[in-house]
């Protein structure tokens, strides 16, 4: 009888690809040669740092300008661009140069790479992802080199203008201006800050919705519902968070600075905070109120099938929607003229649930290492979410709990639901099915 053949699924080649590049990533980068003093990194801390950059989080340990060499840059930037992109939409983008046929098995891993609905077209709108990608960096790099070539020579300024534009796209958040507090020397900033919030909203958008702007331009009736929900939630959250910050923050992080400084600041944050990592404002000295809006805007993220991560801005309006739909006594969500799939309010639930829950898990491993519970939560919150802001203490982390924010930030990626379907075996849906009883909820 012949052995039955063992074959990864979707959700398994896309988390074992993950972590592959996320330990391929701590080899070189706790080589001596990637070290500016020469010596190896610890190899928890070049894992740590490895999966920062392969899940685009931009969390760190030590500031990567003055700690890392040329080739332990290049390297970072590699797995920013390989996570950002997912490692199987860059082995396809092999394969399409070679003229290789690409099977069933990787169109069903794409899906769920890029957020295709179905796995027709699965392979166009991967060109057209790497496209838009290739697009937006490139002149994300053109513009930023305006601002740090005169600061910093053509030679280095050029370096960094194409590194800060794919962490911008990536929603990745690595610096390499060496101040050890992100962008908070240049707040306030118009060319640095706004190019680099455009570059943040372009990746956090999806390239699903992009294939939309591409076919149909500025027809937005013509757009399918998730781009319409994205696009919608993005923009209402940008405003709302703009204006909240601003609010805010005038007694605290703001405190005497100018109006259209403050306003700068203001948008920055409300765009960084959803997956970015980037901060003009210190996150330590945000009011209580500011601190919980940053949260709740980091647990939210960016759009499904883009470089941010976050429960997703379509996930939060399909919940939100849901709720109203309860309250107001209606068994339909409906919006933009068409109602949603049962089974997609159902997938959201679970999904926010178990991201919930491996938020307050991972919280609480660091609650026992010392951490206090405002900043575990907040650490917690921004690994998960791929976001990367820090209140300051990441740096000083146990190794306990730098192995737990590494664990939240590799869910955080991948998706705490792909990672629970990962590692549990498909089973056949049962011919027989139990007496449905109701349970008293609320």
């Amino acid at each position: 009888m012949a052995r039955r053949r063992f074959q990864l699924n979707a959700v398994q080649t896309l988390a074992v690809s993950f972590a592959c590049l996320i330990f391929a990533g701590a080899m070189l980068l706790s080589l001596p040669i990637a070290s500016r003093g020469g010596q190896s990194l610890p190899f928890l801390d070049a894992l740590f740092t490895s999966a920062s950059a392969s899940c685009v989080t931009g969390l760190v340990l030590y500031d990567t300008y003055t700690q890392f060499t040329l080739f332990g840059q290049a390297v970072l930037l590699l797995l920013i661009q390989i996570g950002g992109l997912s490692f199987m939409t860059v082995s396809i983008l092999v394969s399409i140069l070679l003229h290789r046929r690409i099977g069933l098995h990787q169109r069903s891993v794409l899906m769920d790479t890029i957020g295709a609905l179905q796995m027709g077209g699965v392979v166009r709108l991967t060109r057209r992802a790497l496209t838009v990608t290739a697009l937006c960096e490139g002149t994300g790099a053109l513009l930023l080199s305006l601002w740090f070539c005169p600061r910093y020579g053509a030679g280095r300024g050029l370096w960094m203008a194409l590194f800060h534009a794919v962490s911008a796209f990536c929603n990745a958040g690595f610096d390499l201006l060496g101040t050890g507090s992100s962008l908070t020397s240049a707040a306030g900033d118009p060319l640095l800050n706004i190019v680099l919030m455009a570059l943040i909203i372009a990746g956090g958008l999806g390239f699903l919705v992009w294939d939309d702007v591409i076919v149909h331009r500025f027809h937005f009736r013509r757009y399918r519902l998730h781009s319409k929900i994205v696009l919608t939630a993005t923009s209402a959250l940008f405003l709302a968070g703009t204006l909240a910050f601003y609010i805010l923050e005038g007694g605290s992080a703001q405190a005497g600075l100018p109006v259209g400084e403050r306003l700068m600041m203001s948008a920055f944050q409300s765009v960084t905070c959803r997956t970015a990592g980037f901060n003009t404002m210190d996150q330590a000295a945000l009011s209580e109120s500011g601190t919980l809006l940053t949260m709740i805007l980091m647990f939210i993220g960016a759009g499904s099938g883009s470089t941010g991560g976050g429960i997703k801005v379509n996930t939060f309006a399909v919940l939100l929607l849901s709720a109203f739909a309860r309250a107001r006594r209606k068994e339909d969500v409906n919006l933009f003229h068409r109602r949603l799939d049962e089974e997609t309010v159902h997938r959201a639930f679970s999904s926010v649930s178990l991201y919930f829950m491996v938020c307050l898990l991972g919280c609480m491993v660091l609650c026992t290492q010392g951490v206090t519970l405002d900043d575990a939560l907040f650490e917690s919150v921004s690994a998960i979410g791929t976001v990367g802001l820090t209140r300051g203490i990441t740096a000083t982390l146990p190794e306990v709990s730098k192995i737990a924010v590494t664990l939240l930030m590799f869910a955080g990626r991948v998706g705490s639901m792909s990672v629970a379907m990962a590692v549990t075996r498909d089973r056949p849906h049962p011919k027989l099915r139990n007496i449905p009883e109701k349970i008293l909820i609320g």
